[in-house]
């Protein structure tokens, strides 16, 4: 059965908003009666012990706290104990962590705890990949929205496991006027702009743009980051050719954002053109869950 939720020391920095999701999950897996199985075949007190174990070759570790997170909310008499944390290289066959309690109650936490590590790593080794085709420039990967609902903050958590930077975190952490919001005001950069500054002055502000005309009204009206929407390479080389002719004659430098169908194959020659960030959907938005599986072994 799943207990009665609370808070508590681990993993503090999940508030209870996410802590209730995390048990309305394990409510809706559990069902009315709970694990019948579980509970028909296996004594109310017979304790086991469970080892996560990495089944792939390699890879980044992320999720481990939050899968204690989960098994708390199952049992808090579970004893969780990581041999790994966050962020770590592992490899097929490392243990990630031991975890000691009823054997009932490690049963109804599994499938849960695993799905969200699985998840969570196979971000954070996807992000690696891409951070490394990068690591030789200064340019920084980053997420975007393309998140799982209800739980984007641990799609963000696994971009950092994986040495990804994040986007905006939500709508209201920073604005970011689009093509639509463009075309709604009959394609007037300068008015979007003022727009948003008269109405948020202290909120930090991206613009798209699509063209090497949108580029130059779009810094001449000064927003903290410029985003180039899908680009080629000539494009993107030329205008940071232009953005930096910009900081040269105006003294501001306004970094630039390469969007649009990024690939692992292609962020290389995107970082050597010279922009600052390249934002990847598809480190969240196509996740293949990374393999790690849970070896329970019960006290006889």
């Amino acid at each position: 059965m799943i207990e009665t939720l609370s808070m508590n020391k681990t993993g503090s920095e999940y508030g209870m908003a996410l802590r209730k999701r995390l048990y309305g999950a394990l409510q809706q897996d559990a069902g009315p009666r709970g694990d019948v199985t579980s509970l028909a075949l296996i004594e109310s007190e017979t304790k086991a012990i469970a080892e996560l174990v990495v089944k792939e070759d390699e890879g980044i570790v992320s999720g481990l706290l939050l899968a204690e997170v989960i098994f708390n909310l199952v049992d808090p008499s579970i004893i969780f104990t990581s041999l790994k944390k966050d962020g770590d290289r592992i490899k097929k066959g490392d243990k990630l962590a031991v975890i000691e309690g009823k054997g009932q109650s490690l049963l109804s936490g599994e499938r849960v705890a695993l799905e969200f590590i699985r998840r969570m790593s196979g971000i954070a080794t996807n992000t690696h990949k891409y951070v490394q085709q990068v690591s030789h420039t200064s340019c920084k990967i980053l997420d975007t929205r393309k998140i799982w609902p209800g739980y984007g903050e641990l799609d963000k958590q696994a971009v950092r496991d994986g040495g990804g930077t994040n986007h905006r975190m939500n709508l209201s952490e920073m604005g970011l006027i689009k093509n639509n919001h463009i075309d709604i005001l009959g394609g007037d950069i300068a008015l979007a702009i003022k727009l948003f500054r008269n109405k948020y002055p202290d909120i930090p502000l991206e613009i798209e743009v699509r063209n090497e005309a949108e580029l130059v009204t779009a810094l001449n009206n000064f927003p903290d980051r410029i985003m180039l929407d899908n680009m080629d390479n000539p494009q993107t080389l030329q205008a940071v050719k232009i953005r930096n002719t910009f900081k040269e004659t105006s003294g501001i430098y306004i970094p630039l954002e390469a969007s649009g169908n990024m690939s692992l194959d292609r962020v290389k020659s995107v970082a050597e053109t010279g922009v600052d960030f390249i934002s990847v959907g598809a480190l969240t938005h196509s996740v293949n869950a990374f393999d790690i599986s849970l070896h329970i072994t019960f006290n006889k």
